[in-house]
């Protein structure tokens, strides 16, 4: 987007009755305020229409793939779908990793989340709680990889191997053992790149479930750990690592199943090789 206008490459879709669009990090789906940028207000500009309706939203900080309706009509048939779960939206995060984490293993996560509306955070609770809303995710360990550090600067990341070519005492740090280059850069941690379907959809659900069960975001400045926000901040991880890259639901004027993927574009995603 430049200023409020849309760009021709974030439309992934359009016809009569809907638009499919990428949402950029940072940018809000739909907006009150007065001068922020939106992604409804962008569409709006780029048809010269009066009406365009939002059928689901991703949070300000998250980029995706978002559907739009054009008409009346067309909204209340993809709003069914979305809270029927017709429409399936599959995410990629980086986090933390897990000590336990086995890459190619599916793990499912189930928690009772509380909005707390005044503060725009979502908090997990007991499931007696007043207000409490049953959330359930599937994420899929993809990859895990492993981050070198040094005086605060990324140096190197592979699958548990140091590549980079940054002399320690005169040795190139990937003739040295891992056990003499943590002792020299003293900061090691593991990422790991996961694959995410939601089974309800919570406020901010993804982002506090995974952070309740001890894998924080990278970049999440609201959820995160101290230790997150200290690795996101050395690895100059300015987004949240979060990405709706597909989408499918059904035309709701033709039934045709439509499928739209898209590849991150966040400063994590660069660590490991996404290609939808």
């Amino acid at each position: 987007m430049n200023g409020n206008k849309l760009a021709k490459e974030d439309i992934l879709y359009e016809d009569d009755s809907i638009a499919v669009c990428r949402k950029q990090a940072g940018i809000a789906t739909q907006t009150a305020r007065l001068g922020e940028l939106d992604l409804e207000s962008a569409l709006k500009n780029y048809w010269n229409a009066s009406y365009v309706a939002v059928v689901h939203r991703l949070d300000q900080p998250v980029e995706g793939v978002l559907v739009f309706a054009r008409t009346t009509e067309s909204a209340a048939r993809l709003s069914r779908q979305s809270a029927g779960q017709v429409m399936n939206k599959k995410y990629y995060a980086v986090v933390m990793a897990d000590a336990s984490m086995e890459v190619g293993k599916e793990n499912t996560l189930v928690d009772y989340l509380r909005k707390r509306g005044k503060e725009n955070i979502s908090e997990v609770v007991d499931k007696n709680t007043k207000d409490a809303k049953r959330a359930e995710l599937v994420y899929e360990v993809v990859a895990v990889k492993e981050i070198l550090l040094e005086n605060g600067n990324n140096i190197g990341i592979a699958g548990g191997h140091v590549t980079a070519n940054k002399l320690y005492n005169g040795i190139p740090s990937d003739k040295m053992r891992p056990e003499a280059v943590e002792r020299d850069a003293g900061f090691r941690k593991q990422i790991a790149l996961l694959r995410i379907q939601l089974k309800t959809g919570r406020h901010h659900q993804i982002r506090v479930q995974m952070a309740h069960g001890g894998m924080p975001l990278l970049g999440d400045g609201k959820y995160g750990s101290m230790e997150s926000k200290g690795y996101s901040h050395r690895m100059g991880i300015k987004n949240i690592a979060l990405c709706a890259y597909g989408l499918e639901f059904v035309h709701p004027v033709t039934g045709e199943k439509m499928n739209f993927e898209i590849t991150p574009e966040g400063e994590a995603f660069t660590y490991f090789p996404v290609n939808s």
